[in-house]
């Protein structure tokens, strides 16, 4: 009921019989909720907070929650490392010493060839070449490595790499910060600023 002012009157309630009492709860009472229960199984049983959590079919942060609210100290990395299950060891793994052709995920002992030509010494030697020819300067935007730190550079190939005896080919190599470069692998370089 309300006053002539649209005010809710104080001690009038127009629907007791959908109101909560004293003691009741909107939400289903839930045993992690408990104090006594989550000392028992976080506490003595040690199960993890996502064990507790995949059981009752909430989130790790809801029962961490819980253990705070009920200044139960959580364990720190050592201590879970210690109680954590880590599966089999030595001889009694499964895949102990499969290595190679053993290995399930074995691709037939091939590394990508641009992964194993990023890590030759040809490719380290042409890095170092363009770092010292370019002064450890942007080519296009003529950022200098050290009046920004935090910008990434990177070695842009005029030529594609595609083009493998150009690959490690110092006139083919430009250095770049890595917005620039961004900007020379994307659309709006519509003149082709080095590309070719």
């Amino acid at each position: 009921m309300r006053n002539n002012k649209g005010q809710f009157v104080k001690g009038y309630s127009s629907s007791p019989e959908t109101q909560f009492k004293k003691g009741q709860h909107w939400r289903k009472i839930q045993e992690f909720r408990e104090k006594d229960w989550l000392l028992n199984e976080y506490v003595e049983k040690q199960r993890s907070t996502k064990e507790i959590a995949d059981h009752f079919g909430v989130t790790d942060s809801a029962i961490i929650f819980w253990l705070k609210k009920h200044s139960i100290p959580r364990r720190n990395v050592s201590e879970s490392r210690k109680i954590k299950h880590w599966g089999q060891k030595g001889s009694d793994n499964p895949m102990w010493n499969k290595t190679g052709e053993l290995n399930p995920r074995w691709k037939g002992g091939i590394t990508p060839e641009r992964q194993s030509f990023y890590m030759s010494k040809e490719w380290k030697k042409s890095c170092r070449n363009v770092w010292k020819r370019d002064n450890a300067t942007c080519q296009r935007c003529g950022l200098h490595r050290s009046d920004s730190l935090d910008m990434p550079f990177h070695i842009h190939h005029i030529k594609s790499f595609s083009v493998k005896e150009l690959r490690a080919e110092i006139s083919n190599l430009v250095l770049m910060c890595e917005a620039c470069h961004l900007f020379i692998h994307s659309k709006k370089n519509t003149h082709n600023e080095f590309l070719q």
